[in-house]
């Protein structure tokens, strides 16, 4: 059963021209000259019931824009999609029933009153019988772990305190696709995983389809069965995670911190490895995991400089997406 569906789904803004000198600007104030931008062109998706789809591009590609046409917010200029059996923009609110959404840098929350309030104002607006709210809430209070943050007003949550409320929340109607954007932005290690396992549960037992927009790499690999790519408003890439993985997140990035400056003549030339940055007592090196391992990588390096600190991290997303660019423009990777 599909979750959602679109063909030739496509959004054009018009936007002012920028004139040219001082009497180019002068004339605009009269008579604006207007041309068209496009921002999501030609978008076909068919996405199963409890998938679990990353939704990734640079800013500016048009996820955003696509993310509110899916959720009726905005009109498409061409195309069609089908949403929970809904057509987005004419059956809003009759969609939202059916939906959930979490925007890291928005809140459903009210500031000033604590979570358990805005649960309760969820559960009037989405018309929930009281046995069932009930039972629902104390299901997610206990699975999220909220109960001492429940009376405490929103404005005093920590960041991640917030985001585990924002998620609970989103699931109190038992929505069929929730839609996270940056759900883990700005949060410590320790939370975000927290989070990723609490979204993944509610993927595994109730079949909720996610739909995911992200720019941290590790939501991705933790969390979806499938990446899509868009760039320039269109498609770039829709392959399974495993193969993504597999051909493009291949690569870490390891920094380390040394107990004192060292020479970039003085680093061994270790195989499968590159330094990317020296600057003073921090080095940067970039592993390609399908030539070496992580222990093989730092092995060269033991007993040739002495090292104080050092963390291992995904790519930012943004380097991922121009490799897969630079892939696709080559020919690779296109069976």
């Amino acid at each position: 059963m599909r979750a959602l569906t679109t063909s030739g789904l496509s959004k054009t803004f018009k936007v002012k021209r920028k004139p040219e000198g001082l009497s180019g600007s002068f004339r605009s104030l009269f008579k604006p000259e207007w041309e068209e931008k496009a921002a999501v062109q030609a978008i076909d998706l068919a996405v199963d019931q409890g998938e679990t789809v990353a939704f990734l591009g640079p800013n500016g590609a048009g996820k955003s824009t696509t993310i509110k046409m899916l959720t009726g917010i905005l009109h498409p200029t061409s195309g069609e999609a089908n949403v929970a059996g809904f057509v987005p923009w004419k059956d809003r609110a009759r969609l939202a029933f059916r939906i959930g959404t979490v925007f890291g840098q928005k809140s459903q929350l009210w500031y000033h009153l604590p979570p358990i309030d805005t649960f309760e104002l969820i559960s009037r607006v989405y018309e929930l019988k009281r046995t069932d709210y009930l039972t629902r809430q104390r299901d997610l209070i206990e699975r999220f772990e909220l109960g001492p943050y429940l009376h405490t007003p929103v404005r005093k949550l920590s960041l991640g305190e917030r985001m585990r409320c924002e998620i609970a929340a989103s699931f109190l109607h038992r929505p069929r696709l929730l839609f996270l954007d940056e759900p883990t932005i700005g949060l410590d290690v320790v939370v975000k995983q927290r989070i990723r396992e609490l979204i993944r549960e509610r993927n595994r037992q109730e079949e909720t389809t996610v739909f995911l927009t992200s720019h941290d790499a590790g939501d991705v690999e933790e969390l979806c069965s499938r990446v899509i790519v868009i760039h320039h408003g269109g498609m770039l890439l829709d392959e399974p995670v495993e193969r993504v993985k597999r051909d493009v997140l291949s690569r870490k990035t390891i920094k380390l911190t040394l107990t004192e400056a060292a020479d970039r003549t003085s680093f061994p030339v270790v195989t499968g490895t590159e330094v990317h940055a020296v600057e003073d007592r921090r080095l940067i090196l970039s592993v390609d995991l399908k030539q070496i391992g992580i222990e093989e990588a730092l092995g060269g390096f033991l007993g040739r400089v002495r090292i104080e600190d050092l963390t291992v991290e995904d790519p930012p997303l943004e380097e991922i997406i121009k490799h897969i660019y630079g892939m696709r423009a080559s020919g690779e990777g296109s069976a």
